[in-house]
């Protein structure tokens, strides 16, 4: 049977929702070329299928350290059967782009691993992978754009009816406009059950969240509408010398819903409140009543009454709960393509025309200089453009989504129960035109007072790390500059508690920070345990070493250190220790795997290509585990 041509499937996997961005641009420009194109996460589609497929483009990111998205994991364990056939794909055409972030030592494996994975099973490329780096100046869409352009030349040469007018005709815009994905549904108060609106606390809040956030199109997949628990603040300690440049918090929290066992070494993400008095400009600016009723839907999903958690999608929320819960409006920078539906609804002429020129790419530098390298958030965006009136649908689909933030867990619950505790850099720049930026979810937090008799429930998910807990038995050696010490803490106190009942093995720490008086994080911890034939104590054969990088004229920092150290090092790598490494994404890992490859090159007489073979193997035994972020 002849398949069926000139349609493109897209598949997407997303951890963070920048690849579902990407699919969804390369879909509405293949429309404007006349194309069909249907867009898909990659866990919504049946891999045994792919053979069936004529031309499939998949758009994927890397997160951590080279993993693939939680969404994709299916999808890439079947392509790895070992019953499937060396041309089973033989026949489909292909092309992938991957989102990257050069500053990361596995630069978009995840892209590699499935072109190579793709092609190997005897599917035929389009284009050249492309590779969208989080370190371009325009992000990855400075990768995009030419990929695209590419991407449309090579399929209208495989098969002219992917465009029937060529590759470069494009349809006017407003045929494409007029329809948002999603409708909102208005209720009248007097006939809305509102289903529990005055319940007490907690429950409330609870299913407030879940239903909001079932009904929000930036849903990303690993992480489920309503939170694994909610948590109370109970401390808020500030870990750096006022006035030093530097805000670090120590945070305690208590459950005050279900208890949710964790390890040391996972990640716990919030959900930021937003600033009310940005929510109610925002409001305003787009002439939304914040007590209307609504339910929002996908067009086409009127029938469906729940969500896969059982949420309710015909139960109304309050308009500004809704917004509250789901779309960062005044944090996140909108998308290119926020600016390009907007100019549909400026009815002022100039706006209109600054709007179509930053849609166009020849305005693409421009708009990254106003927008992206300016942190523009949503709000400062309406309000430069005032003549603008976007209709609730559309804000509800470009709006960027409000995101759950993850952090390092830096306690142990073995220590600590009913808790848990977090080590967190309050995020604050001034962008280049002088305008102070803070982050969103930090500098709310840091807000937050513990001794508010009121308090305030915080959702929270709980997740797996990058960094597995280690059995008792192994020594480690441990790599944290600045907030990465944050998982170590709850390492050593782990640690220091399996020592009631018997020796475990000892810890080699190495952190640091810029100056011993100013951001010296946990130094009391530290050198407690680092005595007394502590965790970290010479005498156990472990260790805790401090690169203070600003206190002398020569910068020192943790690999300098570490070089120091080399045969103790050694020596304990001998014995069979992990390694784990946690921090900025900058250099600071491809520095410490660097002096790594230096010290076993010393210790053991070999040559550094040697070296850095036993540091592969390393990693493929599980150990050596790296946890950065940019």
């Amino acid at each position: 049977m002849e398949k069926e041509p000139a349609k493109l499937l897209i598949l997407y996997a997303t951890q963070t929702g920048n690849a579902l961005d990407a699919a969804e641009r390369i879909g509405r420009e293949a429309e404007r070329r006349g194309c069909a194109a249907s867009v898909r996460s990659i866990d919504d589609f049946d891999a045994s299928s792919l053979p069936h497929e004529d031309t499939v483009i998949f758009v994927v990111s890397t997160t951590g350290q080279g993993d693939t998205p939680d969404s994709m994991k299916s999808f890439w364990k079947y392509l790895l059967l070992r019953n499937i056939a060396k041309n089973w794909l033989e026949g489909v055409h292909y092309a992938v782009f991957g989102l990257g972030d050069s500053g990361y030592q596995k630069y978009n494996f995840v892209a590699k691993k499935l072109d190579r994975r793709i092609s190997d099973l005897g599917a035929t490329a389009v284009v050249e992978r492309g590779l969208g780096d989080d370190q371009h100046p325009s992000g990855y869409e400075g990768a995009l754009d030419p990929w695209m352009s590419s991407l449309w030349s090579m399929l209208y040469q495989i098969n002219p009816k992917f465009f029937p007018n060529g590759p470069d005709f494009v349809i006017s815009d407003t045929k494409l406009i007029n329809q948002p994905k999603f409708q909102i549904t208005y209720h009248e108060i007097d006939k809305v059950d509102l289903q529990s609106s005055s319940a007490p606390g907690l429950d409330h809040v609870q299913m407030q969240t879940g239903r909001a956030r079932s009904m929000s199109p930036g849903k990303v997949s690993h992480i489920k509408n309503i939170p694994d628990c909610f948590l109370k603040m109970i401390k808020n300690q500030p870990l750096c010398r006022a006035g030093c440049g530097k805000d670090v918090r120590h945070f305690e929290f208590e459950f005050v819903s279900s208890i949710i066992e964790y390890g040391v070494g996972d990640v716990l993400e919030v959900l930021p409140g937003q600033d009310p008095a940005a929510v109610d400009a925002f409001l305003q600016c787009c002439n939304l009543n914040p007590e209307s009723l609504i339910t929002v839907h996908p067009i086409g999903m009127e029938s469906r009454h729940r969500d896969a958690e059982g949420n309710d999608y015909k139960v109304p929320i309050k308009l500004k709960t809704f917004v509250e819960l789901t779309m960062d409006i005044a944090s996140a920078s909108p998308r290119r393509y926020f600016f390009e539906v907007m100019s549909y609804f400026a009815t002022a002429e100039h706006e209109k025309e600054r709007l179509q020129y930053f849609a166009s790419p020849e305005g693409r530098d421009d708009l990254y200089q106003y927008n992206q390298k300016e942190r523009r958030t949503v709000l400062e965006v309406l309000e430069d453009f005032p003549s603008v009136q976007m209709p609730f649908e559309w804000l509800v689909q470009l709006v960027p989504p409000l995101k759950t933030r993850a952090f390092s867990i830096s306690s142990s619950p073995s220590a600590h129960p009913n808790q848990v505790h977090l080590t967190v850099n309050v995020v604050s720049w001034t962008t280049p035109f002088k305008r102070k930026r803070t982050g969103l979810c930090s500098t709310w937090l840091a807000g937050l007072d513990p001794q508010d008799g009121m308090g305030v429930y915080i959702p929270a998910w709980f997740c797996k790390g990058s960094l597995p807990p280690p059995p008792p038995s192994i020594p480690l050696v441990l790599v944290g500059p600045g907030t990465g010490c944050a998982p170590f803490r709850g390492f050593v106190e782990e640690r220091a508690i399996q020592d009631m009942s018997g020796s475990a093995a000892p810890i080699m720490l190495f952190f640091g920070c810029r100056n011993q008086e100013n951001d010296f994080l946990y130094k009391d911890f530290w050198l407690s345990h680092a005595q007394n034939s502590g965790p970290l104590s010479i005498a156990r054969g472990g260790g805790f070493y401090v690169a203070f990088s600003r206190d002398q004229p020569q910068k020192v920092y943790v690999q300098h250190k570490m070089r120091e150290q080399s045969q103790r090092v050694w020596n304990l790598l001998v014995e069979g220790a992990s390694i784990y490494v946690s921090g900025s994404s900058t250099k600071m890992p491809s520095d410490v795997m660097s002096a790594l490859e230096e010290i076993i090159s010393k210790e053991a007489g070999v040559s550094r290509e040697t070296a850095v073979l036993q540091l592969r193997r390393l990693e493929k035994d599980g150990r050596y585990h790296v946890e950065a972020w940019s």
